[in-house]
């Protein structure tokens, strides 16, 4: 399938170059001049290699349909990861690198989405948006305003985040897992 090349974004598998590349970060600049572009980072699932391409609006680029199954992650083992398939209850283990900056936002249990390309795992989709709780927040600076100012906070798994002001230690909160940005308190 087709798509534009101001609509990748990062877990994304491409066909590039007659490779198979997955997005790991993504910017997207409009310029004073000239169109808008996305500077995209892309790792090739193959042979390793990373790349740097810049994509105008007006590009099209490849996306893989990949065939999808449901696996739960169990237990991280040295730089390998551990999921089991919940249909046949079958153990692989994947390296780690395989997430990228995600597998930062991996809990035991978790549901996730491995993705394969000709019967081989390349990819793991971890849910969208999730739960955790900020161990470390910066106080609020005194004057700050509560329009658009935002402070740094840390979170159970180490990830730093940005956060309103009004966000302190120990608040349960909403994480964009592939932005690493706050999407809201937790219910």
């Amino acid at each position: 399938m087709k798509i534009s090349g101001v609509d990748i974004r990062p877990g994304n598998i491409l066909e590039y170059e007659g490779g198979i590349w997955k997005v790991a970060k993504i910017q997207h600049t409009q310029p004073g001049k000239g169109g808008a572009y996305m500077q995209v980072e892309m790792k090739n699932l193959q042979d390793g290699r990373k790349t740097n391409v810049r994509f105008r609006s007006a590009d099209t680029i490849e996306r893989v349909r990949l065939d999808t199954k449901d696996f739960q992650y169990l237990y991280a083992e040295g730089d390998m990861l551990v999921f089991m398939d919940t249909e046949t209850y079958e153990q692989i283990n994947l390296p780690a690198d395989l997430l990228g900056d995600a597998a930062a936002f991996l809990e035991d249990g978790m549901q996730v989405l491995l993705e394969l390309w000709e019967e081989k795992p390349i990819s793991v989709q971890l849910p969208e948006q999730v739960e955790a709780t900020i161990v470390e927040a910066d106080a609020v600076v005194k004057g700050q305003t509560a329009s658009s100012s935002y402070k740094p906070a840390v979170l159970e798994n180490g990830v730093r985040v940005m956060v309103p002001p009004h966000i302190e230690s120990g608040t349960r909160i909403v994480v964009d897992v592939y932005e690493r940005t706050y999407v809201g308190k937790a219910s």
